[in-house]
């Protein structure tokens, strides 16, 4: 993929789908995207008739499309500027600003040999989600583990895809944690991420895995302590904290 200086492009919104009640994926048709890595982000940018404008960075749910759409997926948030519009009112056909791709740490590279941990606390598993995708694309043979907190069943994003990628890309494990309500018959009651759980359904540190943390600041901070304090190698555990209205 070459490096391009950023510029603003007109994307079309060529498809729009729920994946929870609060949170929608925009499929965007952009002229000229160069492609991007998984775990990269971009900047969109809304301006209203009166010449205001507001800007946010989104990051990238679909794996490297070449041609192809881009996929962002929006958490609305209540008193938000720009999630609000992008969650309720976009529909297909409508035109937006954006510009990217961003980031170059928080990114995963099918070069790279090593196992695979990704941790992520609600909205935080999309830039995960397009790791996972460029892998099932890819048929790459690293493993993969998925530990995914959310408040209830309802609020998973790309629930039906994780098991149906589960059923069919070998060497890839999820595992749902629930912090508010856990589904019928769940084996444990619903709390959050802790040693235990990271311990149990991570790698081992001698493993020497990639380790990709996404979420809110809290989450996120205490699931790489965590992960130190089990004994990774804090070089491995690349992190980005989840925000923006």
């Amino acid at each position: 993929m070459k490096t391009r200086a950023l510029t603003w492009r007109a994307a079309t919104v060529s498809a729009v789908r729920w994946e929870t009640p609060s949170a929608r994926t925009l499929t965007l048709e952009v002229p000229d995207w160069p492609g991007h890595l998984p775990g990269q982000h971009l900047d969109l940018r809304l301006t209203a008739e009166d010449g205001y404008s507001a800007q946010r960075s989104y990051s990238i749910a679909s794996d490297w499309p070449g041609a192809g759409p881009v996929e962002i997926t929006v958490q609305r948030l209540d008193d938000g500027e720009v999630s609000p519009y992008l969650a309720d009112i976009v529909e297909a056909g409508d035109r937006i600003e954006l510009r990217g791709p961003i980031g170059g740490w928080f990114v995963w590279r099918a070069t790279q040999p090593a196992p695979v941990l990704l941790v992520a606390g609600g909205s935080g598993v999309v830039p995960l989600m397009s790791m996972l995708r460029e892998r099932g694309r890819l048929r790459a043979r690293q493993p993969f583990r998925l530990i995914y907190s959310v408040r209830t069943p309802e609020d998973a994003y790309f629930a039906d895809e994780l098991k149906r990628r589960v059923r069919d890309d070998p060497g890839l494990d999820v595992h749902f944690v629930y912090t508010r309500k856990a589904p019928d018959g769940w084996p444990t009651p619903p709390g959050r991420i802790d040693v235990a759980t990271l311990n149990t359904h991570g790698w081992p540190p001698d493993f020497a895995p990639d380790v990709f943390v996404c979420g809110p600041t809290s989450f996120v901070e205490t699931a790489a302590d965590i992960l130190v304090a089990l004994g990774h190698d804090p070089r491995k555990i690349r992190t980005e904290r989840f925000g923006g209205a």
